[in-house]
């Protein structure tokens, strides 16, 4: 069967790669001029399927007032937001409750942990190499209160199996120890051992190439303008060098990807949260973090790549809007600042040398991706999986590449898919 793949961010380009080796014909369209030149270019690196929560969670809209109200906060409202922007916030404000909370961290951990599994298994198969580190996450908090408020975390995580240690300041100095001379106060942390790291970029742009070499048909450069459908199914991808014809085709735009649905009757509520990056060189080994801290009163991740410090974070509401905002550059440059002294070279910031950069993250109001079918035969989605992209891409990809070849997937998948909003074509 032709598949046409529309993304080549890290979420199409493993999708193209799973359905390649279920010896479908792919093709993949991306309007950039390679692949994982958008959200997937400099997100944090972390792959933690431990930490794969919600944002929508009790406690976060009285959080989001509190947050709104500090300089360094990990939430951002612009005041001319849109229309869309305040109905994907109401959305999310009804997720905002403990039974909702525990039903879409379920589902979330599920394809995260089974993510995780696949990426092994192609880290395996191909030898592919991605700046990765095998060396756990951990999460700081400053606070007894943030530490403290941990238990509904823990509980889905031992419902699940999976390992994690609830650590005191020396546990989390002993797992990273450039923070013994963190400025921070650490009241302790949550470490999960079997999470990892890895540039996002390299990796896709790896399996990229990799895929090619398969048989996958890479068209970079070409701008996405239709999906033509007779009202049962999809007829055509129109763009502007022309009509393109499959037998099947994968929406995995990220948050392009509903307006591309909404003229074919696809209400996807997927919007872009937008986030922020900074990387530096790494200027001691001793003094730098050696995988990923998350501190979690400024919602950073900090992450070791390579000769590389990646610090990303912050959740700004605004739309499409690109700008580069220094506010949030400079909470980055803070968080990193007052974990890790000393782990890079001081100034970076006002010498321009630390790569500020920002991207799209496709966020659903539960967090949970959409993947999976439509109400038209052969359109599929794979997208809306916000700041856990990286983390869910070899799951997700490796679940649609099932559904679609006719298999049955190997977790769960039902409650995936976008009738769980009960907005079907």
């Amino acid at each position: 069967m032709k598949i046409a793949v529309l993304g080549a961010g890290v979420i199409g380009i493993t999708t193209a790669w799973y359905l390649a080796r279920a010896c479908h014909e792919v093709e993949v369209i991306e309007r950039q001029p390679g692949a994982a030149l958008e959200t997937s270019f400099a997100n944090a690196g972390e792959i933690s399927p431990g930490y794969a929560s919600p944002w929508a969670a009790p406690g976060v809209p009285m959080k989001a007032l509190k947050w709104l109200a500090m300089r360094h906060a990990p939430l951002i409202l612009n005041p001319g937001c849109d229309m869309a922007t305040w109905r994907w916030m109401a959305k999310m404000l009804g997720e905002c409750n403990a039974r909702s909370y525990a039903r879409n961290k379920a589902r979330m951990v599920r394809v995260a942990e089974y993510s995780r599994d696949c990426l092994e298994a192609l880290r395996h198969d191909t030898g592919i190499a991605f700046d990765e580190r095998q060396n756990g996450t951990l999460q700081v908090f400053r606070t007894q209160a943030q530490l403290d408020a941990l238990g509904k975390d823990t509980d889905v995580l031992a419902s699940y199996g999976v390992p994690f240690e609830v650590l005191d300041r020396a546990g989390c100095i002993a797992a990273e120890p450039g923070l013994a001379h963190a400025s921070a106060p650490i009241a302790g942390g949550l470490r999960l051992p079997h999470d990892e790291t890895g540039d996002c970029f390299k990796f896709t742009q790896s399996l990229a190439e990799r895929a090619q070499e398969t048989g996958v048909t890479l068209r970079y450069g070409v701008g996405i303008q239709a999906l033509e459908s007779d009202g049962r199914r999809i007829t055509g991808l129109r763009t502007d060098q022309g009509l393109i014809a499959a037998d099947a085709f994968v929406v995995a735009l990220g948050s392009f990807s509903p307006a591309l649905l909404r003229p074919l009757g696809i209400d996807l509520p997927v919007y872009p949260v937008k986030g922020y990056s900074i990387t530096v060189p790494v200027a001691s080994d001793a003094a730098a973090p050696q995988s990923t801290v998350m501190d979690e009163t400024f919602k950073v991740a900090i992450t070791r790549l390579g000769d590389r410090i990646r610090v990303g974070g912050i959740a700004e509401l605004s739309g499409f809007n690109r700008d580069l905002r220094p506010r949030a550059r400079d909470t980055l440059h803070l968080s990193l600042g007052e974990m890790f002294p000393g782990a890079t070279l001081p100034g970076s910031d006002r010498a321009g040398t630390d790569n500020f950069w920002t991207g799209m993250r496709p966020m659903t109001p539960d967090g949970t991706p959409v993947i999976g079918v439509t109400g038209l035969d052969n359109l599929y989605l794979n997208t809306g999986h916000g700041t856990l992209g990286w983390t869910m891409a070899c799951g997700s990809a490796r679940v649609l590449a099932d559904v679609i070849s006719g298999r049955q997937p190997e977790i769960e998948h039902g409650d995936l898919a976008i009738a769980r909003y009960g907005r079907a074509a």
